[in-house]
């Protein structure tokens, strides 16, 4: 079976380089919130950050995370808003105690405000990972071009609180939609002066795309290198992934009608990393990073094989 040949770049961080194709990298997700979809409050609470987070930060750097991804707001349908302010309360302190106990540690950014995203990258973060590809906040492309940092554009559709409303899609509607939307945020991204070597896309696994309408972009990740730029693939433990578990004749009465926990996910979270890498993943986003980068190891054997 042919797979993929995966590009190789440079990405362009704040202040260092990063070569991507050669391996797979893995960034671990760091939840700060009280609510986020999988891992909501194990690692924040008011009495107890940053040391949570930062133990959390540790391990996850000790299993293999060559990027940390942090995030203070829950961008899941039912959340919290937050303001910027109460946002930055939550993932400063977090920064900087990383880059206190290490130094070299490479940190990004979870949000789509430009005000945090600003105080985060002065902090010493290097990535601003923004999930509405800088839909959300008008200043952010400005802003990232500003403080010269790298920028990962993930696309999504509509806010979400919008999700549960948004007219169903066609499978083949899919793909060509996320492929037009994504090319006017990489348009509007260096328009506004960020450099195409400082950016990463990501197609937005869950983001107003509903449960099966998810594996047209991953049975085509291969397409989004029509960009020539490198590419992300955050499928993590994602609720489509629990719905096809659900589905499966083998399992659907070992589950008795209930859904897979976020811990019983880890399988199919990693089926769907290997499949993007051997479409031409760079980088995955991930909640569990031991067992990313073990898969990661044997799905780079098999990209490299001849």
């Amino acid at each position: 079976m042919p797979f993929t040949p995966r590009s190789h770049h440079e990405w362009h961080l704040r202040t260092r380089t990063l070569s991507l194709g050669q391996r797979t990298l893995i960034m671990g997700i760091l939840n700060v919130t009280p609510d986020s979809f999988s891992d909501g409050g194990h690692f924040y609470s008011p009495q107890h950050a940053p040391e949570r987070a930062l133990a959390q930060a540790i391990t996850l750097l000790e299993e293999g995370a060559d990027i940390l991804d942090i995030g203070g707001e829950s961008t899941r349908p039912n959340a919290t808003p937050l303001t910027a302010e109460e946002e930055q309360n939550r993932i400063l302190p977090v920064i900087e105690s990383i880059l206190k106990q290490n130094p070299e540690a490479i940190l990004s950014i979870d949000t789509f405000h430009a005000t945090t995203a600003r105080r985060a990258i002065e902090a010493g973060a290097e990535i601003v990972n923004d999930v509405s590809g800088h839909l959300w906040d008008p200043e952010m492309s400005t802003t990232c071009a500003q403080l010269n940092c790298a920028a990962i554009l993930m696309h999504t559709r509509g806010r979400p609180q919008d999700w549960p409303k948004l007219p169903a899609l066609a499978s083949n509607e899919v793909l060509p939609l996320v492929l037009t939307q994504l090319a006017e945020r990489i348009e509007a991204a260096t328009d506004a002066g960020i450099e195409r070597n400082k950016v990463v896309l990501d197609p937005g696994f869950g983001f107003g795309k509903r449960l099966d309408e998810n594996y047209p972009l991953l049975a085509h990740f291969d397409q989004f290198g029509q960009f020539n730029l490198p590419l992300l693939a955050g499928a993590s433990r994602k609720g489509f992934l629990a719905h096809t578990l659900t589905q499966h004749p083998s399992l659907s009465m070992l589950l008795n009608g209930t859904t897979p926990s976020m811990e019983d996910r880890l399988q199919a979270s990693t089926a769907a990393n290997v499949a993007a890498i051997l479409s031409g993943a760079h980088i995955i986003r991930t909640h569990d990073v031991r067992p990313a980068v073990e898969a990661a190891a044997i799905a780079d054997r098999i990209v490299e094989t001849p």
